[in-house]
Protein backbone atom coordinates (compact mmCIF):
# COMPACT_ATOMS: atom_id res chain seq x y z
CA UNK A 1 0.00 0.00 0.00
CA UNK A 2 1.40 3.19 -0.79
CA UNK A 3 0.76 6.90 0.38
CA UNK A 4 -2.10 6.79 -2.42
CA UNK A 5 -3.87 4.43 -1.30
CA UNK A 6 -2.73 5.28 3.01
CA UNK A 7 -4.85 8.96 2.34
CA UNK A 8 -7.54 7.43 0.36
CA UNK A 9 -8.44 4.72 3.36
CA UNK A 10 -11.63 5.03 4.88
CA UNK A 11 -10.21 4.50 8.45
CA UNK A 12 -7.68 7.36 7.48
CA UNK A 13 -10.49 9.81 6.20
CA UNK A 14 -12.85 9.40 8.83
CA UNK A 15 -10.10 9.89 11.93
CA UNK A 16 -8.84 12.74 9.33
CA UNK A 17 -12.39 14.35 9.95
CA UNK A 18 -13.39 13.56 13.28
CA UNK A 19 -10.02 14.78 14.37
CA UNK A 20 -11.03 18.13 12.12
CA UNK A 21 -14.40 18.38 13.14
CA UNK A 22 -12.92 18.73 17.09
CA UNK A 23 -10.49 21.04 15.74
CA UNK A 24 -13.51 23.46 14.23
CA UNK A 25 -15.15 23.27 17.65
CA UNK A 26 -12.19 24.39 19.68
CA UNK A 27 -12.48 27.30 17.49
CA UNK A 28 -16.23 28.41 18.22
CA UNK A 29 -14.78 29.71 21.83
CA UNK A 30 -12.95 32.34 20.05
CA UNK A 31 -13.48 36.34 19.79
CA UNK A 32 -16.41 36.92 16.77
CA UNK A 33 -16.77 39.88 14.49
CA UNK A 34 -20.55 39.39 14.80
CA UNK A 35 -20.51 39.47 18.44
CA UNK A 36 -18.35 43.05 18.38
CA UNK A 37 -20.78 45.73 18.38
CA UNK A 38 -18.41 48.38 17.34
CA UNK A 39 -19.67 50.61 14.38
CA UNK A 40 -17.71 52.47 11.84
CA UNK A 41 -20.15 55.17 10.45
CA UNK A 42 -18.59 57.98 9.17
CA UNK A 43 -15.37 56.05 9.21
CA UNK A 44 -12.76 55.75 6.33
CA UNK A 45 -10.82 52.19 5.77
CA UNK A 46 -8.51 50.97 3.44
CA UNK A 47 -7.81 46.83 2.98
CA UNK A 48 -5.19 46.25 0.26
CA UNK A 49 -5.52 42.84 -1.96
CA UNK A 50 -9.19 42.98 -1.11
CA UNK A 51 -10.49 41.56 -4.21
CA UNK A 52 -10.80 37.98 -2.69
CA UNK A 53 -9.41 35.97 0.50
CA UNK A 54 -9.01 37.36 3.43
CA UNK A 55 -9.23 40.98 2.32
CA UNK A 56 -12.24 40.80 0.94
CA UNK A 57 -13.97 39.44 3.99
CA UNK A 58 -12.09 41.69 6.18
CA UNK A 59 -13.98 44.96 3.89
CA UNK A 60 -17.27 43.22 4.03
CA UNK A 61 -16.90 43.14 7.93
CA UNK A 62 -16.20 46.84 7.62
CA UNK A 63 -18.89 47.75 5.55
CA UNK A 64 -21.77 46.20 7.84
CA UNK A 65 -20.45 48.08 10.43
CA UNK A 66 -21.35 51.38 8.01
CA UNK A 67 -17.60 52.54 7.05
CA UNK A 68 -16.15 53.85 3.96
CA UNK A 69 -14.04 51.02 2.55
CA UNK A 70 -11.37 51.26 -0.12
CA UNK A 71 -10.61 48.17 -1.89
CA UNK A 72 -6.98 48.77 -2.96
CA UNK A 73 -6.28 46.31 -5.22
CA UNK A 74 -3.89 45.62 -8.57
CA UNK A 75 -6.76 44.41 -10.89
CA UNK A 76 -10.04 46.73 -10.84
CA UNK A 77 -12.22 44.63 -13.06
CA UNK A 78 -11.54 41.57 -9.64
CA UNK A 79 -11.92 44.55 -7.33
CA UNK A 80 -15.18 45.78 -8.95
CA UNK A 81 -16.53 42.02 -8.38
CA UNK A 82 -15.57 42.44 -5.20
CA UNK A 83 -17.41 45.75 -4.29
CA UNK A 84 -20.65 44.67 -6.12
CA UNK A 85 -20.73 41.36 -3.58
CA UNK A 86 -19.89 43.61 -0.85
CA UNK A 87 -22.72 46.25 -1.82
CA UNK A 88 -25.34 43.40 -2.14
CA UNK A 89 -24.45 41.51 1.17
CA UNK A 90 -24.52 44.56 3.07
CA UNK A 91 -26.62 46.98 1.60
CA UNK A 92 -23.12 49.54 1.89
CA UNK A 93 -22.61 51.41 -1.13
CA UNK A 94 -19.79 53.41 0.43
CA UNK A 95 -17.55 50.24 -0.77
CA UNK A 96 -14.67 51.72 -4.10
CA UNK A 97 -12.23 50.68 -5.24
CA UNK A 98 -8.82 52.13 -5.92
CA UNK A 99 -6.04 50.24 -7.86
CA UNK A 100 -2.51 49.72 -6.87
CA UNK A 101 0.38 47.58 -7.46
CA UNK A 102 2.43 47.12 -4.96
CA UNK A 103 5.09 45.73 -6.17
CA UNK A 104 5.45 48.96 -8.16
CA UNK A 105 6.17 52.11 -5.89
CA UNK A 106 5.46 54.48 -8.53
CA UNK A 107 1.90 53.13 -8.35
CA UNK A 108 2.33 53.21 -4.29
CA UNK A 109 2.52 56.67 -4.85
CA UNK A 110 -0.08 57.25 -6.97
CA UNK A 111 -2.31 55.99 -5.01
CA UNK A 112 -0.91 57.27 -1.93
CA UNK A 113 -1.25 60.82 -3.68
CA UNK A 114 -5.10 60.19 -4.60
CA UNK A 115 -5.97 58.95 -1.43
CA UNK A 116 -4.87 62.44 0.25
CA UNK A 117 -6.45 64.67 -2.30
CA UNK A 118 -9.79 62.31 -1.97
CA UNK A 119 -10.26 61.52 1.52
CA UNK A 120 -10.63 63.89 4.49
CA UNK A 121 -9.44 61.17 7.02
CA UNK A 122 -7.80 57.55 7.26
CA UNK A 123 -9.06 55.46 10.24
CA UNK A 124 -8.26 52.01 9.54
CA UNK A 125 -5.39 51.05 6.84
CA UNK A 126 -5.42 46.92 6.92
CA UNK A 127 -1.92 45.38 5.11
CA UNK A 128 -3.51 42.50 4.09
CA UNK A 129 -2.15 41.52 0.28
CA UNK A 130 0.72 39.01 0.14
CA UNK A 131 2.09 36.49 -2.62
CA UNK A 132 4.13 33.61 -1.96
CA UNK A 133 5.58 31.28 -4.13
CA UNK A 134 6.82 33.42 -6.85
CA UNK A 135 9.71 32.43 -8.73
CA UNK A 136 12.97 34.97 -8.66
CA UNK A 137 11.62 38.37 -10.53
CA UNK A 138 12.95 41.70 -9.78
CA UNK A 139 10.61 44.62 -10.02
CA UNK A 140 11.69 47.59 -12.29
CA UNK A 141 12.25 49.36 -9.00
CA UNK A 142 15.08 46.40 -8.58
CA UNK A 143 13.60 44.87 -5.75
CA UNK A 144 12.58 41.09 -5.48
CA UNK A 145 8.73 40.74 -6.47
CA UNK A 146 7.89 39.27 -3.33
CA UNK A 147 9.58 41.60 -1.05
CA UNK A 148 8.23 44.90 -3.12
CA UNK A 149 4.95 42.97 -2.97
CA UNK A 150 4.63 42.06 0.48
CA UNK A 151 6.76 44.42 2.23
CA UNK A 152 8.37 47.31 0.79
CA UNK A 153 5.68 48.14 -1.17
CA UNK A 154 3.02 48.04 2.47
CA UNK A 155 5.95 49.79 3.82
CA UNK A 156 6.26 53.15 1.65
CA UNK A 157 2.12 53.02 2.16
CA UNK A 158 2.08 52.87 5.43
CA UNK A 159 4.75 55.88 5.59
CA UNK A 160 2.72 57.86 2.57
CA UNK A 161 -0.68 57.79 5.09
CA UNK A 162 0.48 58.30 8.33
CA UNK A 163 0.33 61.70 8.34
CA UNK A 164 -3.39 61.33 7.63
CA UNK A 165 -3.76 59.05 9.76
CA UNK A 166 -2.61 60.80 12.71
CA UNK A 167 -5.29 63.87 11.87
CA UNK A 168 -7.85 61.18 11.74
CA UNK A 169 -6.88 59.72 15.46
CA UNK A 170 -7.35 57.65 16.95
CA UNK A 171 -6.79 54.86 13.61
CA UNK A 172 -5.11 51.68 13.58
CA UNK A 173 -2.47 49.83 11.49
CA UNK A 174 -3.07 46.39 11.20
CA UNK A 175 -0.74 43.94 9.28
CA UNK A 176 -1.51 40.49 8.49
CA UNK A 177 1.68 38.79 8.97
CA UNK A 178 2.18 35.30 9.59
CA UNK A 179 3.44 32.94 11.84
CA UNK A 180 5.98 31.58 9.34
CA UNK A 181 8.02 34.65 10.06
CA UNK A 182 9.61 32.62 12.70
CA UNK A 183 11.32 30.76 9.74
CA UNK A 184 12.17 33.73 8.53
CA UNK A 185 15.70 35.46 8.43
CA UNK A 186 17.33 39.00 7.89
CA UNK A 187 19.66 39.67 4.99
CA UNK A 188 19.08 43.52 3.13
CA UNK A 189 20.38 42.34 0.35
CA UNK A 190 17.19 39.58 0.17
CA UNK A 191 15.90 43.37 -1.38
CA UNK A 192 17.43 43.30 -4.70
CA UNK A 193 16.92 39.57 -5.15
CA UNK A 194 20.39 38.64 -3.25
CA UNK A 195 20.88 35.20 -1.52
CA UNK A 196 17.58 34.06 -1.66
CA UNK A 197 16.29 30.11 -2.26
CA UNK A 198 13.05 30.47 -4.20
CA UNK A 199 11.52 27.22 -2.93
CA UNK A 200 8.34 26.95 -1.43
CA UNK A 201 7.63 29.44 1.30
CA UNK A 202 11.14 30.64 2.04
CA UNK A 203 11.07 33.88 0.64
CA UNK A 204 7.26 34.78 2.06
CA UNK A 205 8.70 33.48 5.55
CA UNK A 206 11.45 36.58 5.27
CA UNK A 207 9.05 39.11 4.48
CA UNK A 208 6.24 38.41 7.04
CA UNK A 209 9.37 38.72 9.67
CA UNK A 210 10.25 41.92 8.09
CA UNK A 211 6.43 43.12 8.40
CA UNK A 212 6.60 42.83 12.20
CA UNK A 213 10.50 44.39 12.62
CA UNK A 214 9.11 47.46 10.92
CA UNK A 215 5.27 47.08 12.33
CA UNK A 216 7.10 47.39 15.61
CA UNK A 217 8.97 50.36 14.59
CA UNK A 218 5.92 51.97 13.15
CA UNK A 219 4.50 51.72 16.60
CA UNK A 220 7.40 53.28 18.52
CA UNK A 221 7.30 56.32 15.91
CA UNK A 222 4.07 56.85 16.23
CA UNK A 223 3.47 56.72 20.86
CA UNK A 224 1.22 59.48 21.38
CA UNK A 225 -0.26 60.28 17.88
CA UNK A 226 -3.35 58.28 18.75
CA UNK A 227 -2.37 55.78 16.02
CA UNK A 228 -1.48 52.11 16.66
CA UNK A 229 0.05 49.50 14.55
CA UNK A 230 -0.21 45.77 15.28
CA UNK A 231 0.81 42.84 13.47
CA UNK A 232 -1.43 39.61 13.54
CA UNK A 233 -1.22 36.26 12.41
CA UNK A 234 -4.93 35.31 10.28
CA UNK A 235 -4.18 31.06 10.32
CA UNK A 236 -3.48 28.92 7.81
CA UNK A 237 -6.06 29.55 5.39
CA UNK A 238 -7.43 28.15 2.55
CA UNK A 239 -6.86 31.13 -0.45
CA UNK A 240 -5.90 31.76 -3.65
CA UNK A 241 -2.17 32.17 -2.27
CA UNK A 242 -1.07 28.92 -3.14
CA UNK A 243 -1.51 29.41 -6.83
CA UNK A 244 2.05 29.92 -7.91
CA UNK A 245 3.30 26.35 -5.86
CA UNK A 246 3.76 23.33 -7.70
CA UNK A 247 0.19 21.03 -8.61
CA UNK A 248 1.11 18.40 -6.00
CA UNK A 249 1.62 20.62 -3.38
CA UNK A 250 -1.88 22.74 -4.12
CA UNK A 251 -3.45 19.30 -4.07
CA UNK A 252 -1.80 17.84 -0.53
CA UNK A 253 -2.40 21.27 0.61
CA UNK A 254 -5.96 21.48 -0.14
CA UNK A 255 -6.88 18.00 0.52
CA UNK A 256 -5.28 18.35 4.18
CA UNK A 257 -7.23 21.58 4.44
CA UNK A 258 -10.55 20.70 3.90
CA UNK A 259 -10.05 18.93 7.57
CA UNK A 260 -8.21 21.66 9.16
CA UNK A 261 -6.82 24.82 7.33
CA UNK A 262 -9.75 27.99 8.29
CA UNK A 263 -11.38 29.27 4.92
CA UNK A 264 -11.27 32.87 4.10
CA UNK A 265 -13.88 33.96 6.27
CA UNK A 266 -12.36 32.38 9.49
CA UNK A 267 -8.91 34.27 8.52
CA UNK A 268 -10.47 37.23 8.53
CA UNK A 269 -11.31 37.26 12.22
CA UNK A 270 -8.04 38.18 13.81
CA UNK A 271 -7.10 40.94 11.22
CA UNK A 272 -10.90 42.23 12.24
CA UNK A 273 -10.37 42.02 15.74
CA UNK A 274 -6.92 43.71 15.66
CA UNK A 275 -8.99 46.60 13.46
CA UNK A 276 -12.33 46.85 15.33
CA UNK A 277 -12.16 45.23 18.82
CA UNK A 278 -12.66 48.18 21.64
CA UNK A 279 -10.60 45.19 23.34
CA UNK A 280 -7.23 46.29 21.65
CA UNK A 281 -8.01 50.55 22.17
CA UNK A 282 -4.52 51.56 22.83
CA UNK A 283 -2.30 48.69 22.20
CA UNK A 284 0.37 49.12 20.17
CA UNK A 285 3.73 47.29 18.48
CA UNK A 286 2.00 43.73 19.13
CA UNK A 287 1.63 40.50 18.00
CA UNK A 288 -1.60 38.73 17.80
CA UNK A 289 -2.44 34.65 16.66
CA UNK A 290 -5.24 33.79 14.91
CA UNK A 291 -7.06 33.28 18.03
CA UNK A 292 -7.12 36.74 18.75
CA UNK A 293 -4.04 36.24 21.36
CA UNK A 294 -1.50 38.55 22.36
CA UNK A 295 2.18 36.55 21.75
CA UNK A 296 5.65 36.60 21.72
CA UNK A 297 6.70 36.87 17.87
CA UNK A 298 10.41 35.36 17.30
CA UNK A 299 13.27 37.20 18.67
CA UNK A 300 14.59 39.01 15.59
CA UNK A 301 10.66 40.57 15.51
CA UNK A 302 11.48 41.61 19.05
CA UNK A 303 14.96 43.10 18.40
CA UNK A 304 14.26 47.26 18.84
CA UNK A 305 18.02 47.79 17.52
CA UNK A 306 17.21 45.55 14.02
CA UNK A 307 14.13 47.40 14.06
CA UNK A 308 15.30 50.62 13.85
CA UNK A 309 18.08 49.52 11.49
CA UNK A 310 15.29 48.04 9.12
CA UNK A 311 12.94 50.74 8.72
CA UNK A 312 15.77 53.15 8.14
CA UNK A 313 17.27 50.82 5.15
CA UNK A 314 13.77 50.29 3.93
CA UNK A 315 13.09 54.07 4.33
CA UNK A 316 16.11 55.00 2.68
CA UNK A 317 15.06 52.23 -0.69
CA UNK A 318 12.23 53.57 -1.11
CA UNK A 319 12.43 57.28 -0.75
CA UNK A 320 15.32 57.27 -3.53
CA UNK A 321 13.32 56.00 -6.48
Amino acid sequence: MDWFDVIYSPLWLVSTALLGLVVRLQRRGCWHPRSCPTQLKGKTAIVTGANSGIGKFIAMDFARRGARVLLACRSVSRGSAAAKEIHAKTGNYDVHVRQVDLSSLDSVRDFAEKIKKEEKALHILVNNAAVSGLPRQITKDGFDASFATNHLGPFLLTCLLTDLMKTSAPARIVTVSSMNHKNGQVDFSHFHGENLTYYMDRVYNHTKLHNIICTNEFARRLQGTGVSANSVHPGIVMTGMMRHYALWIRWIFNLIGLFFFKSAEEGAVSPIYCAVSEEVEGITGKYFDSDCSLILPAPLARDTALAVKDFEICQRLTSKL
